[in-house]
């Protein structure tokens, strides 16, 4: 078993304050720090299990004064059983298949990516993304990414996964899909996908990001039972909703 590296000094920053993107009249402000060279793969895992998630090169945690809503979550892959509602999703999506491939951006995904920014997410700061931008979002990571595209039998894409794969578990950074299919849940089909995934790879995490109590969008996440939160004295098994 190779030892992993030693990690060096890590500098961290702090942004200024900004307008908090899920609480209304909250101030939002992220301590950050810079991956690079051949520790990146290992300080990336490391701040993963201390809550930081993944953009391009950094990797960021809130760090809001007088607030701790931003509450870092991870799936229990190999623990994990798919409920009955769960199944019924996975029936909805049994003719999509999926594919692992490099990092690199094309026409096809930016416009799926496209479509569904305006469907979901019309006046969000992503919404208005050109294709070098969403170029930069993929391709501009120095750790061990992928990404998985989901297609219908006739090769149309149906949705795409940005992902990144930690020592202990599978990092969501970005998924997006088709938007006029919500009958068929396929957000929550990534989600399954991605934990069958962690499983098979024997990797016993999925990590979903941040979870928030008073932000309706981010309500789903506390379904993918079970559920680890990390707190003040480190990762717990969620309770479940009340």
């Amino acid at each position: 078993m190779n030892k992993p590296p030693d990690t060096p000094l890590v500098r961290f920053y702090k942004t200024p304050t900004m307008r908090c993107p899920y609480l209304e009249g909250r101030q939002e402000q992220l301590v950050f720090t810079h991956l690079r060279g051949d520790n990146a793969d290992h300080l990336h895992s490391v701040l993963a299990q201390a809550g930081f998630r993944r953009s391009h090169n950094i990797v960021y945690r809130p760090d809001c004064d007088g607030c701790s809503a931003c509450v870092p979550v991870r799936v229990r892959a190999m623990e994990f059983e798919p409920r009955r509602p769960f199944r019924r999703v996975l029936r909805r999506n049994v003719t999509l298949s999926a594919s692992i491939v490099a990092p690199v951006a094309t026409a096809e995904q930016y416009d799926l990516f496209t479509r569904y920014q305006f469907s979901r997410h019309e006046n969000g700061s992503m919404s208005h993304m050109d294709f070098a931008e969403y170029r930069s979002m993929v391709e501009d990571t120095p750790v061990d990414t992928m990404l998985i595209e989901y297609r219908e039998p006739d090769s149309v894409l149906f949705g795409v996964a940005l992902t990144d794969r930690l020592r202990d578990g599978l990092s969501m950074v970005y998924s997006f899909f088709e938007p006029d299919a919500e009958e068929r849940s396929p957000g929550t089909f990534i989600i399954l996908d991605h934990i069958a995934r962690a499983s098979m790879l024997e990797l016993p995490y999925v990590y979903l990001g941040y979870w928030i109590a008073d932000c309706e969008k981010m309500a789903y996440k506390r379904r993918f039972a079970p559920l680890e939160i990390l707190g003040r004295t480190g990762w717990r098994l969620d309770a479940g909703p009340a």
